[in-house]
């Protein structure tokens, strides 16, 4: 074998995926995995370890699936993670652990990611689940949102003896694991909802359905219901538009309406009812992962889709897998294209979509050059479905409903980093709720902060 490459990992063929909902990427098998594993140099001070959020051993678990010992391998990393099996298919690696691996700095990087997945597939399918702790301690701690943040959070506190019960407003758990990601990313079934079991197997309870801030009050649960720490990990579900005349038309949807219907909802199995447009022609604003997302699912729900992004590929914001996958797949990319209006038949419809084109000028505050208008570059594309990726912030109605629960101007939660204190005594924060929306992995790296906070808290109250 070439030690300087990747083994490979098989996918679906681009023609046969772009029609199904079935995941697109394999992993390794056993074979595979333990070959990749070999590439790994066992760096004494590694530095992949420092560039993963939530700190998992990586070249010791590498290590036992070089022997073999796949089972201790996830041992290793269910110290550090609570969903291995949704950071190997979703995480940033090639920015993250991977970015910092020493075998990169000549030839391919070790697929730590891949191989992350690969044990936390074998594990699942054998039923290995972590082992809830031997004793409580008998102190009740509420968390706020069963995302990535929230079942971190939970998990962690769980391990150390806590008493958790995760407060989730919508009907299933996982955030934006199970209504925001596709299924031919993160399949449901088979990889959230085994790795949540994980979570309630240490003992975390969960109930769906209740609104925090509506149900029950952050300081009814710490003063009424006999919590003594709250973790908010609520996430960041409110979207952002434009601003542009036409927004309002039917055939407008966010990114995060448009993954929720078809994801949370179904809306892709033909055997559930749930109403969502199959537009024709759609257009996608947007060049980030949940652009990519949303683009790939109209694909397969029959469209043409085109992808609209101001800036160039350079500056594309999303994953390089997820922009690669797209392009196989058959999207078409609008670079340098920015929309000015969305236009609207009688009926109130979109039936089209007035864009300028733009290029690139000097960098602006993010460090990336700002486009500007082309002069007599306007044109018109014909659409029946447009589609704003533009970010999201969080829901003010936590913040709105807690006394002395500082925010910024963003309207995020200020907490402190490392430990994910707030203003308010007990009540602590992480995730997409604190920073805005960013990633799975940044998510339970705050998650893991805000338990370690919440356990220094209580260790020191009597």
């Amino acid at each position: 074998m070439n030690v300087l490459k990747k083994v490979p990992v098989r996918v679906q063929d681009a023609k046969e995926r772009a029609g199904n909902f079935e995941e697109v990427s394999f992993g390794y098998n056993e074979q595979e995995a333990m070959e990749e594993a070999v590439r790994c140099i066992q760096c004494k001070n590694a530095k992949c370890v420092d560039g993963c959020p939530v700190g998992i051993h990586i070249p010791e678990f590498i290590q036992k699936v070089k022997e073999g010992q796949f089972e201790e391998a996830s041992k290793i990393i269910g110290e550090s993670s609570a969903l291995p099996a949704v950071c190997g298919r979703v995480c940033p690696q090639e920015t993250q652990c991977e970015g910092r691996c020493i075998r990169g700095i000549k030839g391919d990087p070790v697929a730590i990611g891949n191989l992350e997945r690969f044990v936390a597939d074998w594990a699942r399918e054998r039923g290995i689940k972590p082992e809830p702790p031997k004793e409580k301690n008998g102190k009740k701690v509420a968390v706020i949102g069963a995302g990535p943040a929230g079942l971190t959070c939970g998990g962690d506190l769980a391990k150390l003896g806590y008493d958790v019960t995760i407060f989730e407003a919508l009907h299933e758990p996982g955030g934006v694991l199970v209504y925001g990601i596709p299924e031919f990313r993160l399949p449901k079934d088979e990889v959230v909802k085994a790795e949540i079991d994980n979570v309630k197997a240490l003992g975390v309870k969960i109930e769906t359905n209740v609104v925090v801030g509506k149900a029950v009050t952050i300081d009814e649960l710490l003063n009424e219901e006999g919590f003594q720490a709250v973790f908010i990990g609520s996430g960041a579900g409110l979207p952002k538009f434009m601003g542009i005349p036409g927004e309002n038309a039917n055939g407008v949807f966010s990114a995060n309406e448009y993954l929720t219907r078809n994801n949370l909802m179904k809306a892709f199995d033909k055997t559930y009812d749930t109403p969502i447009m199959h537009g024709k022609e759609v257009a996608v604003i947007g060049g980030g992962n949940v652009a990519m997302d949303a683009a790939r699912t109209a694909l397969r729900l029959g469209a043409k889709v085109h992808i609209v992004y101001r800036r160039s590929e350079e500056e594309l914001p999303a994953r390089l897998e997820e922009i690669h996958h797209a392009k196989e797949e058959g999207i078409i990319f609008d670079l340098l294209t920015n929309p000015t209006e969305i236009l609207v038949d009688e009926q109130g419809w979109v039936r089209g979509m007035k864009c300028v084109k733009m290029e690139l000028g000097e960098p602006d505050e993010s460090g990336r050059r700002r486009p500007i208008v082309k002069e007599g570059s306007e044109f018109e594309m014909e659409l029946d479905t447009v589609i704003m990726s533009l970010g999201t912030s969080p829901n003010p109605l936590i913040a709105t409903t807690t006394n002395g629960l500082e925010v910024n101007k963003w309207k995020c939660i200020v907490a402190d980093e490392e430990l994910g204190a707030t203003s308010k005594e007990g009540v602590f924060a992480g995730g997409d709720a604190v920073t805005g929306a960013a990633t799975v992995i940044l998510a339970m790296g705050a998650g893991k902060a805000g338990a370690k906070g919440i356990h220094e808290y209580l260790s020191k109250k009597k």
